[in-house]
């Protein structure tokens, strides 16, 4: 029997309850998955119609597992964990200080130059496989790949003393390269001819449904590096404050999103698999556990990350505890995530 790592539950009507060191997701009373704590790693509860007891949330906390919980949509609206992990104190004043100076322009544009070059790495990912099958689309994506890293030099000119001065242009770039990123997929993933682009709320095509589906599994795992690094997730640098908005979450992902949610979800699109919408406009169940599975693999999957090969998901928390450690100052300078394919 396979070993469980990630419990995923979206049955309407499951109930998750701890039962002699493992955790039961029974529907009514027939048992649906068992996974043994010891080797648990997160849960992740898919919809609204999931009920947790007591004693399971207890045992998770106990051993720090988190719960992370996404709608339908792909929407993260809360997460689970001990609160011990958010005791830490000289890292959070040290995040709040660095807003109002140097370091939080250096972690601004690290957090834009990771994006920006790994949009350009799966876009020269996805040519390489039309070399010879389609070589006019080759060369098209080359050439945009090669449009999207021009704006890396706009970054190396960009000067600022707080990032608060630096956002505008920050935004700026990114845009513009991410507009160029998109006109790529389009090129180069099996989407409707007349696909109108990134959708992020209130998607009803296929393709932007499983995009915001698996950045809402991805969030789960960016916020639970920033907790435990000791870091406050709501206190970013480049997404603006407001009430609820995990700005550093939003931050840190941008890092991510190409290597863990881009990629699996443009290979399933590619390869055929059925990903399908409800009359609602929904993911079907189906879906939505199919994606849920190759985004975790994908995160489970080895990275070259510092000289050796590390699985994504501990890349993600390393680069969590390089930004605190940067913060504090124990650290002379925060290198961003950069995918290599």
């Amino acid at each position: 029997m396979a070993i469980v790592t990630h419990l995923i539950v979206d049955e309407r009507g499951a109930y998750i309850g701890k039962h002699q060191g493992r955790l039961q997701v029974r529907l009514g009373r027939q048992i649906m998955q068992e996974a043994p704590l010891l080797h648990l790693e997160q849960v992740l509860v898919n919809g609204r119609a999931v009920s947790l007891s007591a004693d399971a949330v207890s045992a998770c906390a106990g051993q720090g597992i988190p719960i992370h919980f996404i709608s339908y949509r792909g929407t993260p609206y809360a997460s689970l964990y001990t609160g011990g992990l958010i005791g830490t104190v000289q890292t959070r004043r040290a995040q709040i200080l660095a807003y109002t100076d140097q370091r939080s322009v250096v972690l601004g544009k690290a957090f834009a130059r990771s994006k920006i070059s790994n949009q350009a790495a799966l876009l020269r990912y996805l040519a390489k496989y039309r070399k010879e099958r389609d070589p006019a689309v080759h060369t098209e994506l080359i050439g945009i790949a090669e449009d999207i890293e021009r704006h890396l030099k706009e970054l190396d000119r960009l000067q600022a003393a707080r990032v608060e001065e630096a956002r505008p242009k920050l935004l700026g770039i990114e845009g513009r390269a991410a507009q160029r990123y998109w006109e790529g997929v389009k090129l180069a993933v099996a989407v409707e001819a007349d696909w109108p682009g990134r959708r992020g709320r209130g998607a009803q095509d296929v393709l932007n449904s499983a995009l915001n589906y698996a950045y809402g599994i991805l969030y789960g795992q960016v916020e639970w590096a920033i907790v435990l690094a000791g870091l406050d997730p709501y206190a970013g640098f480049v997404h603006t404050d407001r009430p609820g908005k995990p700005s550093l979450v939003l931050d840190l992902i941008e890092e991510f999103r190409q290597a863990a949610a881009d990629r699996p979800v443009f290979a399933m699109v590619n390869k055929g698999t059925t990903i399908e919408l409800d009359e609602q406009g929904l993911l079907t169940q189906k879906s939505r556990q199919a994606l849920a599975e190759k985004v975790l693999q994908r995160l489970d999957k080895e990275e070259r990350y510092e000289r050796k090969k590390v699985p994504l998901r501990i890349i993600i928390q390393s680069q969590a505890r390089h930004m605190a450690t940067f913060l504090r100052g124990d650290r002379i300078r925060y290198t961003p995530f950069l995918a290599h394919w």
